[in-house]
This record gives C-alpha cells, sequence and structure tokens, in this order.
C-alpha cells in the first residue's frame, strides 16, 4: 500500500499547502512503517483551535479497517477545516478533499 505514484486532486493543490500535504504523506509512511498492514483509505480530518492566543491546526489521521487514530497539534499562522481521504487503487495513491470523493 501507498508505494506508488502520488497524486493530488485540483482541490488538494488550490487548497492545501505543500507543507501540509508533505505532512500527511509523511504520516502515512510512518504508519506503513509500524504496521504490517494498513487501509487503502486514510483520512485526515483538519481543524482549527485557538489557545492564549495561538492558532494551532489540528490534525487528526485515522483509518476504519484496521483501526488507527492519531492527533497532531501544529502552531499555525492559517489553519483551516477540512477532511482529506488518501486512496490508493494499486496503482496510484491520490489525495483529495472530501467534496471531491
Amino acid at each position: 500500500m501507498f508505494d506508488n505514484e502520488r497524486f493530488m486532486t485540483k482541490g488538494i493543490q488550490d487548497n492545501i499547502s505543500l507543507e501540509l500535504q508533505l505532512f500527511m504523506w509523511s504520516c502515512i509512511d510512518t504508519l506503513k512503517w509500524k504496521e504490517k498492514e494498513i487501509d487503502s483509505l486514510q483520512a485526515f480530518e483538519l481543524s482549527l483551535e485557538k489557545k492564549n492566543g495561538i492558532i494551532f491546526q489540528n490534525l487528526e489521521h485515522r483509518q476504519e479497517v484496521l483501526k488507527y487514530k492519531r492527533l497532531y497539534k501544529i502552531p499555525s499562522k492559517e489553519a483551516i477545516t477540512e477532511k482529506i481521504f488518501v486512496i490508493d487503487d494499486g496503482l496510484h495513491s491520490t489525495m483529495m478533499l472530501r467534496s471531491e470523493y
């Protein structure tokens, strides 16, 4: 899983920073390294949190079939709220917004 060519949709390209894209791919790579098997569908829930005047990008990475969930909190100048899927169809891995699924 996720050892093939990686693609992104226009929505990802236009709305998600390169830093966040690379971070999500890194989350998948780390999970692959830790686990023998991972789901072909990875989900990322991005949300905004403000605490003591600091903005955080919360990023929850999860998969359903082989239960996994991890939360990251990243200081950010501009956090967004979005749900992102990364799907491995066997030939390609594609990152897309929920609205593009």
